[in-house]
């Protein structure tokens, strides 16, 4: 990243709290110039400190990207403060869950080129996966900027649409605490079983993660895995009996939990 567009007219992280510091250490790890960057954060860490970025000071005129990494609750007092910038060649990048394009237009101007972004937590130790969508302003070099950028903290998928945003949110942004759940109740019936929690929960731990690897790695897809892994008439046929149940299972569970995460989506991006 040192010979980037982004290098040259500057990036704007615009808060800096979990999210905002995992991609700021990606950045900076992938030898973008901490002469480059300006962060604008009102409570910020002992460690952004200890980076050498431009912090909390005068802004240029007309960075390349300003990636905004504000709560959204944040966002009506923290986007006045960059309308300057709008309807020019920045390019505005939000990770902001819960707000539209459309909201920014009206804010920022409605030829500002924008693309917004749905991150998940595992980002915090780049292990994420984020699906970005752009408006009609952003252009292919735009478009990749904010995918480069938001490749610092795992994989980066492209929408067709920004309605899609609600179904991702469903699946990848909320997912992680389903797995984090599963992962509850999996020790939880291991303690059922005669285990100390302690050992429950290492196994539930270590088994889920080590899965999801495999999952991500593997050549066959989890159909397959799930097949591989099954004897017929054994131990993990007469649990995926229980699982696989259409009425009470897994099909049904997680396909309402989506749905039910997707709508909620809806209803906080229609205020």
């Amino acid at each position: 990243m040192k010979d980037t567009r982004i290098a040259k007219d500057g990036l704007v992280l615009l808060g800096c709290g979990k999210m905002g510091s995992a991609m700021l250490a990606g950045w900076l790890a992938r030898g973008l110039p901490t002469s480059s960057v300006y962060v604008i954060d009102p409570k910020p860490s002992d460690w952004l400190k200890e980076q050498g970025v431009q912090l909390n000071v005068d802004l240029p005129k007309e960075p390349a990207v300003v990636l905004v990494a504000v709560k959204p609750q944040m966002m009506g007092d923290a986007l006045p403060t960059l309308q300057a910038m709008g309807n020019g060649e920045t390019v505005f990048v939000s990770v902001a869950a819960g707000t539209t394009i459309a909201t920014f237009e009206k804010t920022l101007g409605e030829q500002t080129p924008i693309v917004r972004a749905m991150p998940n937590t595992p980002a915090a130790i780049s292990q994420g996966i984020t699906a970005i969508v752009g408006n009609a302003h952003v252009d292919a070099k735009g478009m990749d900027e904010a995918e480069e950028l938001l490749s610092a903290v795992g994989d980066v998928v492209r929408l067709d649409e920004e309605a899609q945003i609600d179904a991702v949110t469903g699946v990848s942004g909320s997912g992680p605490a389903y797995v984090f759940h599963m992962i509850e109740t999996m020790a939880a019936g291991g303690v059922a079983q005669g285990l100390s929690p302690e050992l429950a929960l290492k196994l539930a731990t270590a088994t889920v993660a080590g899965a999801g690897a495999l999952a991500k790695s593997a050549d066959e897809g989890p159909d397959q895995l799930r097949i591989n892994v099954t004897s017929p008439n054994g131990t993990t046929q007469a649990a995926l009996d229980v699982l696989m149940n259409e009425k009470d299972g897994f099909p049904v569970l997680l396909k309402r939990a989506v749905a039910a995460a997707a709508d909620r989506s809806r209803e906080l991006s229609n205020g």
